[in-house]
């Protein structure tokens, strides 16, 4: 099902986390943070939306590497309910697709509700102060490659807040299928 993200609650703190990456390390979001701002986003590996736009994602975080930005990826779905989402099928997923950031799995799903994830892919884009100044889009393309010259949203975005340290007043959306959650026990 087909979910959009909330818009941006402008200066929320990140909520700190420490998660299992793919490469067998617990990860905490203060060890993770860039120098001039941090790109968090929920993903998977099954989504459509994800699997049209990874490579653009992907594209995205390395060349934000360059401005001080870094990122990290949260997979929080059902991984029982939607085994392709495994924590094996996570390395799989990452080395096919060469991410060059942590891949980290949320089995309690407790960050995601933290962050109040909805969606794959959905971006939280922070400041160095791990203030929020994106919660959008990577771009009008969505899982489908965006026409030519369409402006990269999350990457200027995030250029932005790592030279001034504020998003754009005008965001978009992530469009994406909603969070697998686990039944109420």
């Amino acid at each position: 099902m087909a979910a959009n993200s909330s818009l941006c609650d402008f200066g929320w703190k990140a909520a700190d986390f420490s998660l299992m990456g793919i490469d067998g390390e617990e990860r905490a979001l203060e060890d993770l943070a860039g120098p001039n701002g941090t790109l968090v986003m929920f993903i998977c590996n099954h989504c459509p939306y994800v699997v049209g736009a990874i490579d653009r994602i992907v594209r995205d975080a390395t060349d934000l590497k360059a401005h001080g930005v870094a990122t990290v990826a949260i997979m929080s779905n059902d991984t029982e309910a939607y085994p392709a989402d495994s924590f094996a099928k996570m390395k799989l997923f990452a080395a096919a697709h060469g991410f060059a950031f942590p891949y980290l799995i949320d089995e309690s799903q407790a960050v995601a509700r933290a962050y109040n994830a909805v969606c794959t892919p959905d971006f939280f884009g922070f400041n160095k102060a791990l203030e929020l100044q994106y919660r959008g889009r990577i771009d009008a393309g969505g899982r489908n490659a965006p026409g030519d010259g369409a402006a990269r949203e999350l990457f200027e975005a995030m250029v932005g807040v790592s030279r001034t340290g504020k998003g754009p007043a005008e965001q978009f959306a992530s469009l994406g299928c909603s969070i697998k959650w686990r039944a109420a026990a």
